[in-house]
């Protein structure tokens, strides 16, 4: 009922929308005069205001039509390499020979289309074959594809990574942090020739009991058929994807707001005083950002529900009882990160990060302990948030770096990055991973003494041999 709601609402202000939008057109054209005076400009301000509020965004395009090699331009494609029902695995060709490692980059699907990851494409771009998981608006797939659940979306990045092969690294941007490892963990315990070369988590919830967020705190104090009976619906009949049960988008859209409420407010009320001076350069930095920011998808119902409850409720991975159920099969197995020792793997957390808090990721390490501690590296970026591990300056100059090292270490027989390029961005190295100081022992003392806030009372067993024990004993 509430998606109809929601629907209805929509549909009643496309009036308003519509004039809002006419105004705005008349009041910001260069041919008007009043277009240059302080009144004109508050018209056109305010009629913006109204139009972005009331208006649904669509599926961005990633735009990506060239990069920059050794200070050349070169043309990029899009292309679909392979397309199943809830997902299609895209490439961004390279219009040049070079014999560059191969990335599958996996994209989160938790409200946001892939497009959310272009900055973080576009930089790997010049030095790197870059693939990415675009995920599909669950409301856009008919009932008859069937369902979709975490082990489907386990599935379908085991899939990619068998499709492109054993030279293959794998770079997972938040929440697919959990289903990337457990599908490498599988393909490791399967003795798998196609296990990638590298894994690179990045500021997500391998074990959501080292630090608290409100993400977490929100899971852990509700059941799970609350999340049921709250926030799942059905997509109306007029959608291709026609009852469906989903979590919808703009119920996400409005979590992730309410988070930073202050903050976005402020970014409006900073738009709105761009428009009115004449700040044209600063308004379309907004633009392109929130055009972005509220294009939203819906996520399959079975998906988040088991999210829910495998990552967050029940921490079923690093408790070591995580099961994977085969689609095709139906037989259980049991995730183990215990056995990767082929993979090498890199973490990326960032100090203010709210989604994911310090240690939630770098608590893989822990997981992997049959990995030799020389495959093992980690990186915490000072003064960045969730989004700025992926995005923007400090992703460009700082991490992109360390993450372009990292995968190069080992995958050696590739063509080496371009002295020009490297003068522009030097080549970083992460850390390798020390349990003194990066365990979670350690992170825990950290979150106690800079972020109480994020610190939880919950004990947790330090030692790998611990998470072992706990499994076996289970």
């Amino acid at each position: 009922m509430l998606y109809h709601l929601y629907e209805m609402q929509h549909a009643l202000l496309t009036p308003v929308r519509l004039q809002a939008e006419l105004t705005r057109t008349l009041f910001q054209n260069p041919f008007n005069p009043l277009s240059y005076t302080q009144f004109g400009r508050t018209i056109g301000a305010s009629a913006e205001m109204i139009e972005r509020v009331t208006k649904r965004f669509g599926r961005p395009e990633f735009g990506l039509h060239e990069t920059e090699i050794a200070g050349k331009k070169v043309e990029v494609v899009e292309r679909v390499i392979a397309r199943k029902p809830f997902c299609s695995l895209l490439n961004f060709k390279r219009r040049i020979k070079r014999n560059d490692p191969k990335v599958l980059l996996v994209a989160p699907m938790s409200g946001h289309f892939a497009s959310l990851l272009r900055g973080t494409a576009e930089a790997l771009l010049p030095h790197h074959d870059v693939y990415i998981t675009d995920w599909e608006d669950a409301r856009q797939v008919p009932c008859k594809q069937g369902r979709f659940n975490l082990d489907d979306y386990i599935t379908y990045l085991r899939e990619f990574m068998s499709l492109l092969g054993p030279d293959v690294h794998v770079i997972a941007v938040c929440q697919p942090a959990v289903p990337t490892l457990a599908s490498v963990s599988l393909m490791a315990t399967e003795k798998d020739p196609n296990q990638p070369l590298t894994m690179t988590l990045m500021g997500g919830p391998i074990d959501t009991r080292v630090s608290k967020t409100a993400v977490t705190e929100l899971a852990e104090t509700r059941p799970l058929r609350w999340f049921e009976n709250t926030v799942i619906h059905d997509v109306p009949f007029y959608y291709p994807g026609a009852h469906r049960r989903v979590y919808p988008g703009f119920l996400q859209l409005g979590g992730f707001m309410s988070m930073n409420l202050d903050r976005h407010v402020g970014s409006y009320m900073k738009f709105y005083h761009h428009l009115i001076i004449g700040d044209g350069q600063s308004a379309e930095q907004h633009r392109r950002f929130y055009n972005e920011y509220l294009s939203v998808m819906d996520i399959p119902a079975e998906f988040y529900l088991q999210t829910v409850e495998t990552v967050f409720q029940r921490q079923l991975l690093p408790r070591g009882r995580m099961k994977w159920r085969d689609p095709y099969t139906d037989l259980l197995m049991d995730v183990r990160p215990q056995d990767i020792e082929h993979t090498a793997l890199l973490t990326i957390e960032g100090e203010l990060d709210d989604i994911s808090a310090r240690g939630q990721t770098t608590a893989a390490h822990e997981l992997c302990y049959s990995l030799p501690q020389r495959k093992q590296f980690h990186h915490f970026q000072l003064k960045t948030g969730h989004y700025g591990i992926f995005n923007g300056r400090r992703w460009r100059e700082e991490i992109m770096p360390r993450i372009r090292h990292h995968i190069r270490l080992f995958d050696k027989e590739k063509d080496p990055v371009p002295d020009e390029d490297l003068a522009k961005i030097p080549d970083l190295t992460a850390e390798q991973y020390n349990r003194e100081k990066h365990g979670i022992a350690a992170i825990r003392r950290w979150i106690k003494e800079n972020q109480p806030h994020n610190y939880k009372e919950a004990q947790i067993q330090q030692k790998a041999a611990g998470w072992h024990l706990e499994k076996e004993k289970n």
